[in-house]
């Protein structure tokens, strides 16, 4: 099933055309890679990349990060491939999006997962659904909640997350139960370059992994001239 819908992502690449096409990238470092509210480095900085091509309301593209805690046991990159559709309900203001993404780590590919996801968005506002039938090797589904809002604060912005981890991975994991994250920060832009702080914390009592910091800086290509 994984495959088959990797070919589907594949697809829905050769399918789309060349219009208004658009390549665009990004560079980040920051001081812990977070992901919904637990540590994928051991508290340790990342480099982060991703290069995206887009055309119309079609979009695709790779990210990538430094993973684990350095251990000859852990896998120690992570890259995603995404694909997806962007766009508004008329002149609504609704925005929507939907896509599939899939995260890779070479030399653990049984961990390799496939995410379909939508999203939602109001303004500041964006609420979105992931769900993986196959979550990082468990045999078992999950599906993850997020909602999210970037409120403009005059030179920086001010950017708040709530999600849920949940679905029959967590239920009859032994490692946690379903849980939420939270986060908190604010970014400042300028030109192509961003700096951010925020505060994580996530509620599981099964595993433990300490709110925290996390300072980010990076910047976005192409430069404007």
């Amino acid at each position: 099933m994984r495959n088959v819908r990797l070919l589907a992502a594949l697809g829905l690449i050769s399918m789309a055309g060349v219009a208004q096409a658009e390549v665009s990238g990004t560079a980040t470092i920051v001081s812990d890679y977070d992901w919904r509210g637990w540590t994928q480095t051991d508290y340790s900085p990342a480099l982060q990349l991703s290069l995206d091509y887009s055309s119309g309301a079609w979009y695709a593209g790779t990210w990538g990060s430094n993973v684990g805690a350095g251990g000859t046991s852990d896998p120690s990159t992570e890259i995603d491939f995404y694909t997806g559709f962007a766009g508004e309900f008329g002149d609504s203001g609704f925005g929507w999006d939907v896509g599939l993404n899939y995260y890779t780590y070479p030399g653990a590919s049984d961990i390799n997962t496939l995410e379909i996801y939508g999203k939602l968005s109001y303004s500041v506002v964006t609420g979105s659904l992931w769900y993986a039938d196959d979550y990082f090797d468990s045999g078992e589904s999950a599906y993850y909640l997020g909602l999210d809002a970037s409120i403009p604060a005059g030179p920086v912005s001010v950017d708040l997350h709530a999600g849920l981890s949940d679905g029959d991975a967590f239920d009859n994991a032994a490692y946690t139960d379903s849980y939420t994250d939270y986060s908190i920060g604010v970014s400042y832009a300028s030109d192509n370059f961003t700096l951010g702080l925020k505060w994580v914390t996530q509620d599981s009592d099964d595993v433990t992994s300490d709110d925290r910091v996390i300072l980010s800086f990076g910047t976005s290509f192409p430069w404007a001239k």
